[in-house]
C-alpha cells in the first residue's frame, strides 16, 4: 500500500514562496519519475513540474525561473520551492509518482491527494 501526502500548502501575499513537500510511504522498491500538477477551478489539471531518476526536470513555461522541483531518494520525497508567487499560480497542488512496490513486478503511477495553495493579498 502507497501513500503521497503533500504538505506546504497555504495562503500568500503575491511575491511570496511556499514549499511543498511530498513523503511517498509503504513498502518502496524504487520510484522512477516524480511531479507536481496542479488544477485552478474551471480549468483543466497541468503538469508544472517533473524530475526523473537521473534528477532532469522540466517545467511549464509559466513557473520556469520560480519554481524548483527537487527530490530526496532516501526520504522518497519530492519538493517543489515556489518563488515570487502569483494570484495566477492559485490551484491545488498535487504530486504523482512512477514507483514500484517491492510486491509487484511493474511500475504503476500513484497520487496524493493535493494541497491548495491561494495567492492573494
Amino acid at each position: 500500500q502507497v501513500q503521497l501526502v503533500e504538505s506546504g500548502g497555504g495562503l500568500v501575499q503575491p511575491g511570496g514562496s511556499l514549499r511543498l513537500s511530498c513523503a511517498a510511504s509503504g513498502s518502496i522498491f524504487a520510484i522512477n519519475v516524480m511531479g507536481w500538477y496542479r488544477q485552478a477551478p474551471g480549468k483543466e489539471r497541468e503538469l508544472v513540474a517533473r524530475i526523473d531518476n537521473n534528477r532532469f526536470t522540466n517545467y511549464v513555461d509559466s513557473v520556469k525561473g520560480r519554481f524548483t522541483i527537487s527530490r530526496d531518494n532516501a526520504k522518497n520525497t519530492v519538493y517543489l520551492q515556489m518563488n515570487s508567487l502569483k494570484p495566477e499560480d492559485t490551484a491545488v497542488y498535487y504530486c504523482n509518482a512512477v514507483l514500484r512496490l517491492r510486491s509487484n513486478s511493474d511500475y504503476k503511477l500513484y497520487w496524493g491527494q493535493g494541497t491548495q495553495v491561494t495567492v492573494s493579498s
